[in-house]
């Protein structure tokens, strides 16, 4: 099976440029996201049985070297909770909350303009067809009754390949904005998680410990 002509994308006049521009402008944040979620994206579970197996120890400092030192909203976000370990329950909550909330825009950021590319690519192959089917009716006019079939073809060739591009554009870009959304979810689900968890624990089994020896 023969593979695709790539110079054919040379026939698609000027919006084929502008595609490919939006097609490297979208595979610049694409790779850049997932660098990013990638790097903040832990193992919630093991991480917050280590703060914990470190407060056992009543070692409060360590627990918060080691939050700041682990890259990620998770960390973060247990480390709010340690900075606040001896304060009241609502009081705790509320600066957890805040933590995930400071957190959540560095997560989507970007998002929405990898969306942007995938809605705005078949709007330009729409623009690039229109500009074909004009320059084929163009030629036909000039060429009258007699017109050549070669004459006609730059713009149905024009039309055909900057809609042909656009798909094979948008595609992908819709997919990988899919994609990192549910990754941006997985981490906040992991934030909430944490959260809960850490709470729960210094609320009760910390809070317990440290009045045991002065009972």
């Amino acid at each position: 099976m023969p593979g695709f002509d790539f110079t054919l994308l040379a026939r698609g006049g000027p919006m084929i440029w502008v595609l490919a521009g939006l097609a490297l402008l979208g595979l610049m944040l694409f790779v850049e996201r997932v660098l990013y979620l990638h790097r903040g994206q832990i193992r919630a579970k093991a991480f917050v049985e280590g703060v914990r197996n470190i407060m056992e120890k009543r070692r409060l400092v360590e627990a918060i070297t080691v939050c700041e030192e682990t890259p990620g909203p998770v960390a973060a976000v247990v480390k709010a909770a340690l900075l606040h370990a001896e304060d009241a329950a609502d009081k705790m909550r509320f600066h957890v909350q805040e933590a995930g909330i400071v957190e959540l825009p560095a997560l989507e950021r970007r998002l929405g303009a990898i969306a942007a590319v995938a809605q705005v690519a078949p709007l330009v192959g729409l623009l690039g067809t229109a500009l074909g089917m004009v320059t084929t009716f163009r030629a036909f006019e000039q060429g009258g009754h007699y017109a050549m079939a070669g004459a006609l073809s730059a713009g149905m060739w024009q039309a055909l390949i900057v809609a042909a591009a656009s798909l094979m554009l948008a595609i992908p870009m819709h997919l990988a904005y899919h994609f990192l959304t549910a990754r941006v979810r997985a981490i906040v689900r992991d934030m909430e998680w944490s959260g809960n968890e850490i709470m729960k624990y210094l609320q009760t089994e910390f809070r317990a410990a440290a009045a045991g020896p002065k009972s």
